[in-house]
């Protein structure tokens, strides 16, 4: 899942390495903390409904789990990498430290691609990654999530075969699942969210209205269009959102000048994020190239979909006029494009605290399961603001004090905070 010649775990090494210089960290810390503790490569063997066995490759890797047990994401995807696996582990334990919740980072991934699978195909495929990790995972030990092109019916069949394994009842092993299920009220929402909190942190600081401003969006999956509908409700107006066509196997900007109706969108799109061109073409939007929602003259890029699609190649496609960037995907924007778009004036709010609202929901989800005891929505997203309005509140004060990007700013109260567990276990 590498975009041209971009490793997305060497970038993410690269970022903490950069902070550790910069926090003067010793040695044995950091190479602790700049590769996973533990990885474990395997195979799933899957009977086909046509009779035949296909085995597929899977990966779970833990970064840290110095600060509770690990949490991360189990993507289904054809081109899944153990190193994008083991970028995305390694922000995991940033991204649970910034927003100061007790876990740690890690990540799972199958080679496959769902859109080819019976529904029976991938429920064998799920209890079958779950039968491969049995006693790696646990509500105190690692904590899976759905990821990219998976959802809360599979976490429902991985929970129901650790149970069945267990002889108990464990709704905290994974989360992500259906309500009445175990899952959490509002988690649908949270990442998206999540995204909005942070914008409207920076735009408070900046003494910017919403309905000053215009964005656009990359992707129309759960995470933009749930950004997509709070950033219009608070007065923006998104102007372009590109979307994935399975059938084109390409993506394509569906652009509307006057203003996207995002509920009309929605209405128009596929589990999977596709909008149907043909009634999008009908309700008035022009259907442009899929990297032209990187071009918009619009104040706002939000880019909510796969790693590495800002580099510095593309930074000078983007408009003047743009002046922040919200990272709702995780790793989109390439570290050599971060001094760059710095040195243009534009604010980068950083992935591992843009999109963190996900993560802190599935933590309240893990909490409620674990106690048996299930908060309302208004409850959850209440929760979900002050977590991520505290979290970007504090890094916007550091990044203030000491001059530094809100990259930069998180990175060194996430790292400080790893570290300070990693010390007092006496780990190093």
């Amino acid at each position: 899942m590498e975009t041209g010649n971009y490793n997305p775990f060497l970038n993410a090494q690269k970022q903490f390495d950069g902070v550790a210089e910069l926090l003067e960290l010793d040695s044995g810390t950091r190479q602790l903390l700049r590769r996973p503790m533990k990885e474990q490569h395997f195979t799933i063997p899957v009977k086909m409904d046509d009779g035949s066995t296909q085995v597929f490759s899977a990966f779970r890797i833990k970064h840290n789990d110095a600060r509770g047990p690990a949490k991360g994401g189990i993507r289904f995807h054809p081109h899944e990498t153990a190193d994008t696996v083991r970028a995305l582990s390694m922000w995991m334990t940033w991204k649970c430290a910034v927003v100061d919740i007790p876990l740690g980072g890690g990540k799972g991934g199958v080679i496959c691609d769902p859109h080819n699978l019976s529904k029976n195909e991938q429920e064998r495929l799920c209890r079958g990654y779950v039968r491969q990790l049995y006693g790696q995972i646990g509500p105190v030990l690692d904590v899976p999530a759905p990821d990219v092109m998976t959802n809360g019916q599979h976490m429902l069949w991985m929970m129901d075969e650790y149970e069945a394994l267990s002889g108990g009842r464990y709704p905290g092993v994974i989360t992500g699942k259906p309500v009445g299920m175990g899952g959490s009220l509002g988690r649908t929402e949270a990442t998206g969210y999540g995204v909005i909190y942070t914008l409207k942190g920076l735009l408070a600081y900046k003494k910017i209205p919403f309905s000053d401003t215009t964005a656009s969006f990359q992707g129309f999956g759960n995470v933009a269009e749930y950004a997509a509908r709070m950033y219009t409700e608070l007065g923006g107006k998104v102007i372009a959102v590109s979307s994935w066509d399975q059938d084109d196997a390409k993506s394509y900007t569906f652009r509307k000048k006057d203003g996207c109706d995002i509920a009309q969108l929605v209405s128009i799109k596929n589990s999977f994020g596709s909008i149907d061109k043909e009634k999008a073409r009908a309700f008035g939007y022009e259907i442009l190239e899929g990297g032209e929602w990187l071009k918009q003259d619009v104040d706002i890029l939000v880019p909510a979909a796969l790693e590495n699609q800002i580099t510095p190649d593309v930074c000078g496609q983007i408009s003047e006029k743009v002046k922040i960037i919200c990272e709702a995907a995780n790793g989109p924007t390439t570290p050599d494009s971060d001094p760059i778009l710095n040195g243009r004036g534009v604010t980068i709010i950083p992935d591992f605290l843009c999109n963190a609202g996900g993560v802190t929901c599935s933590y309240f989800e893990q909490v409620q399961c674990n106690m048996n005891y299930f908060w309302s929505r208004e409850e959850v997203l209440e929760k979900l603001e002050y977590a991520m309005t505290n979290a970007f509140t504090a890094v916007n004060e550091l990044a203030q004090e000491k001059k530094l990007s809100l990259r930069d700013a998180a990175y060194v109260i996430a790292i400080n905070r790893v570290v300070n567990a990693v010390k007092l276990r006496g780990w190093v």
